[in-house]
């Protein structure tokens, strides 16, 4: 388990990244959880504090490409559905939420996965 200072330090670090973006309907914050296992990305309207979509690892759609693959390769799989599934609700463009991960990686390789299937950020 992670101590308080840094359980402080990760909870000042996502204040900082999400203190200077923001989603509307027409351009959502793609917010980004990373787990051991799992990643997680959500698509957040904050000025009506809805969320408009959702993908991850454990999905039924993408558990069954990500078999044997490994963890960055399924990040790409979750950024195209994530992609595919705002594509078919009329958003083609988002903002991009990191939250206390670095820009590397998983994350990286789901932004990229998003944006080669069509998303603008």
């Amino acid at each position: 388990m992670a101590s308080k200072k840094t359980l402080k330090i990760r909870s000042k670090r996502e204040k900082r990244v999400r203190g200077k973006i923001a989603g509307t309907q027409e351009r959502p914050r793609l917010s980004v959880f990373r787990s051991d296992k799992h990643i997680y990305v959500q698509a957040i309207n904050d000025t009506e504090s809805t969320t408009l979509a959702v993908a991850s690892t454990a999905c039924k759609e993408v558990a069954g490409k990500i078999k044997g693959k490994k963890k960055v390769e399924a990040a790409g799989e979750v950024g195209k559905l994530i992609a595919k599934r705002l594509m078919s609700i009329g958003v083609d463009k988002v903002v991009f939420d990191r939250g206390r991960f670095l820009y590397h990686g998983r994350v990286k390789a789901l932004a990229d996965a998003a944006r080669e299937s069509g998303l603008k950020f």
